[in-house]
């Protein structure tokens, strides 16, 4: 295989990897501290794609749109915890996954009448425009490039943000024992309000930055919160660092098992094994990475109370 696609292959799995860390964080906070199973996180992902790309379009400018899409988003994000999901949390995690899964298909509904059902386009900063050459042979769109940096500026943060500081502190100890937080004095009900409201503004982080490169649509949430749950499942449930360490394994067996599987059966088996076998081999690789995992941790790779 050529060295220059293989690269480019593994930039593509860390872009993809860290925007899926940007889903699953939010998602295995909630998992993890609030003991709540949220379908519609990916809706969250959604309707943040939809009002950036809308905010962009009017206002003729990126940066703007993005910024105004996380702020409604979290607006969002706050109206729906404060009104529906709090009154789950005492609920079992049937009634949890009933009552999200209802929240995904009236998101998907909501978005249908008030955007309609073709897909929209996010336009694309211009200055981020080209690509950029980082190896003599090798160039790569800046615009992914920015990506990957801002993926890991967030990470860079939010673990800054979960081990340095007294939010942070509460959360930690809300994913080892919520029982105990409460008891220590940590004000639960608006930790719930905020890291609900926090893992909305990462989905619409997400759904923005991949707007000019994905096609906006309904329904876009579903495909990518299953692999968020399977990420949050090999990391561990209420792990920040898991959340990481999966998506990107998750990034790099999605990616480059799509680039590496198709050639390894067209050297192995000809032509026609790699067209029809290698994509569906490849499609199943990640839920053979987490039985893998979780065959030998159960608990996943970072579970919080470690």
């Amino acid at each position: 295989m050529d060295a220059v696609l293989l690269l480019e292959q593994l930039l593509n799995s860390l872009q993809f990897g860290l925007m899926l860390f940007l889903l699953a964080a939010g998602l295995t906070l909630v998992f993890g501290i609030m003991n709540l199973i949220n379908l519609a996180h990916g809706s969250l992902y959604m309707v943040g794609a939809y009002l950036v790309a809308t905010l962009a379009n009017a206002s003729g400018s990126f940066w703007l749109g993005l910024a105004g899409g996380i702020a409604a988003t979290i607006v969002v994000g706050i109206v729906l915890e404060m009104t529906l999901i709090r009154r789950l949390y005492q609920r079992d995690h049937l009634t949890q996954v009933l009552a999200t899964f209802a929240l995904l298909l009236m998101a998907n509904d909501g978005v249908r009448m008030i955007w309609g059902s073709q897909p929209i386009n996010t336009p694309a900063p211009g200055g981020l425009a080209g690509p950029v050459e980082l190896l003599p042979g090798l160039s790569y769109p800046a615009y992914r490039l920015f990506i990957i940096a801002a993926g890991l500026l967030v990470a860079v943060m939010l673990y800054l943000l979960i081990t340095r500081t007294r939010i942070g502190m509460q959360v930690r100890a809300g994913a080892s024992n919520r029982e105990m937080a409460r008891a220590m004095g940590a004000n639960v009900r608006w930790l719930f309000t905020g890291l609900f409201a926090f893992g909305a503004a990462l989905c619409a982080l997400a759904g923005g930055l991949l707007g000019p490169l994905l096609a906006v649509q309904v329904g876009m949430g579903e495909s990518i919160l299953i692999l968020a749950f399977v990420v949050i499942v090999i990391g561990g449930i209420g792990s920040v660092r898991g959340a990481l360490v999966g998506a990107l394994l998750v990034g790099l067996v999605d990616t480059g098992g799509r680039t590496v599987v198709p050639w390894l059966f067209g050297a192995l088996m000809g032509p026609a094994a790699a067209s029809t076998v290698g994509p569906s081999v490849a499609s199943i690789l990640i839920y053979v990475l987490m039985a893998a995992v979780l065959f030998f941790k159960p608990q996943g790779l970072f579970p919080a109370h470690g």
